[in-house]
């Protein structure tokens, strides 16, 4: 019996430049789209995270550390990727409400770990990768309240918590918003292990035909190719999610996070999938070892 299909497909993207960037093409009818139909679900991470738990949204970006709870339903698309290499979540701090160590200042790994650990800190999510890697730097638990990313500046300054744990365009303007960064947690995993620092990446439900899934995945390709290619056009897409960042801040951003990884994790992005979740699967952090499953 033949699968009856959706007439239009949910799409589930965050309400940032980077994600807009991506979906650019797609939203603006740039390419052939093969008679699919979309509509573009803008929500925060956290909530994409719980919604493909449910399995609710065809497609959606999700965090890495998502897939831990999600792989039952959906399959990883083989582009998408949101990868910190070498960069990405990081702690931050207002010194005017809180002070910090000279040790921690200066970079002493175990000191900023215990700095952590005995303060609390605003998260954007449970299942957000950058949650994931935190508690891997922290090496298991630490004081913590959930906060919507983009309100973590000013839950910190109201001193809901004593420092806030930063996604998306945060990572670019908290000095000039006042902060002093505690640690880089792309950073501090690239020094660990070599490997990119895997965030968010675009999944698509199991209960549709393969040849479905592989369609809607080079659709999904295409829109990433059309962006990269016509770089200035997605960039002023994406202006209205920038929250007060200028044109080459934006772009600048859009970079750290739609790149090559984008096009294709290739086998440096698989790997680096492969080792956070299972570090995170060893430390008992999420519930059991992940075996992903890409369209192909």
């Amino acid at each position: 019996m033949a699968t009856t299909l959706p007439e239009v497909f949910t799409l589930g993207h965050s309400p940032d430049p980077d994600d807009a960037f991506m979906f650019y093409a797609l939203a603006e009818h740039k390419i052939d789209t093969r008679g699919y139909r979309f509509e573009h679900i803008l929500q925060d991470i956290e909530t994409l995270n719980q919604r493909a738990m449910r399995g609710e949204l065809h497609l959606s970006a999700v965090s890495i550390h998502a897939c831990a709870y999600v792989l039952d339903k959906y399959a990883l698309l083989p582009n998408g990727a949101s990868m910190g290499d070498g960069y990405g979540p990081m702690v931050v701090v207002d010194e005017k409400n809180t002070s910090l160590p000279e040790a921690v200042k200066l970079g002493d790994e175990k000191a900023i770990r215990e700095w952590v650990r005995s303060h609390k800190i605003a998260v954007p999510g449970l299942k957000t990768s950058a949650f994931l890697s935190l508690r891997l730097f922290c090496e298991g638990e630490f004081d913590h309240v959930v906060v919507p990313f983009d309100q973590i500046f000013d839950a910190v300054r109201r001193g809901e918590a004593d420092a806030g744990l930063l996604i998306h365009e945060g990572q670019l303007t908290y000095a000039t918003d006042g902060f002093t960064k505690v640690v880089d947690l792309g950073e501090w995993w690239k020094n660990k292990t070599g490997l990119p620092l895997p965030l968010g990446g675009n999944i698509v439900r199991k209960d549709l035909p393969a040849e479905v899934r592989k369609e809607l995945s080079d659709i999904m390709r295409a829109s990433i190719e059309y962006g990269l290619n016509h770089r200035a056009e997605g960039v002023a897409h994406s202006m209205p999610l920038a929250r007060g960042l200028d044109v080459p801040l934006t772009d600048r951003f859009i970079g750290m996070y739609v790149n090559d990884y984008t096009r294709d994790y290739g086998d440096t992005g698989r790997r680096a999938i492969t080792e956070f979740l299972k570090a995170a699967s060893d430390n008992g952090i999420i519930p059991a070892p992940v075996e992903l499953e890409f369209v192909e």
